[in-house]
């Protein structure tokens, strides 16, 4: 269980932000990088709920030490965990932390300087090792950003139709990326109630009805008919991304 701590003394008067991406079939990568002074990094990367994120800081400078915050938090926020006093109870581990996942959404990791070093404008070259491994439930990239809050990589509106001769309407949704073309839309009627397609390579090959579907390429548009009654229209990038 992750436990809340109010963020250290420090000094972040000029923050940089980097999206970290792991290469492909990789599950962690390592950072080389270096702040002076005031100046300090957030690392921003996706992740899902169950998962467990790893992250070990080796600076130059001791003064160095890194936060670690939920979806919707960062520098200024209560954090997860402040790496100064991360590590088991009776082990404390400075500039180490590995927990499970609370929530899935988009994860910040700050490092930064001490205040009393920052305000002598001293250096700090470092690494830092970052993992994100275990089961997700989509099975998705860290690479595919998760819109925070929820368990979708993307969300918005398409258009719709749930009974048969309906003038086409405009649904909400959300989906699940698993990468390859291999995604799950779920769609929000309007009037209440889900629906969700299954893609595999790109292509609608199933959904929760017990109803069949068909789905026609029109370019990057997927004219998608579940039934007789339902239909929609999925662009090629809710499903790829982009």
């Amino acid at each position: 269980m992750l436990a809340f701590c109010a963020s250290a003394a420090i000094a972040q008067d000029d923050i940089r932000t980097e999206r970290v991406h792991f290469q492909k079939g990789s599950s962690g990568t390592t950072i080389t990088d270096t702040i002076v002074g005031r100046a300090s990094v957030s690392y921003i990367l996706g992740a899902q709920a169950g998962q467990t994120m790893t992250v070990a800081l080796e600076p130059s400078n001791l003064a160095t030490y890194f936060n670690v915050y939920a979806p919707g938090k960062g520098p200024g926020d209560e954090a997860i965990a402040n790496s100064g006093v991360t590590g088991p109870p009776t082990v404390p581990e400075i500039n180490r932390f590995e927990a499970a996942l609370p929530v899935s959404g988009d994860y910040t990791i700050s490092v930064y300087m001490m205040r009393s070093a920052a305000r002598r404008n001293e250096r700090s070259d470092y690494t830092l090792d970052v993992a994100i491994t275990g089961a997700s439930a989509a099975g998705a990239s860290p690479d595919d950003a998760l819109v925070p809050g929820t368990e979708f990589h993307a969300t918005g509106e398409f258009p719709c139709a749930r009974y048969e001769g309906q003038p086409m309407a405009s649904c909400r949704f959300g989906v699940i990326r698993r990468g390859n073309g291999d995604a799950t839309v779920r769609v929000f009627w309007p009037d209440g109630g889900e629906r969700n397609i299954t893609f595999k390579n790109g292509e609608a090959i199933a959904s929760d009805s017990n109803a069949g579907i068909t789905s026609e390429k029109r370019s990057d548009l997927n004219m998608i008919a579940v039934g007789t009654d339902e239909r929609f229209e999925i662009f090629d990038a809710v499903i790829y991304g982009g």
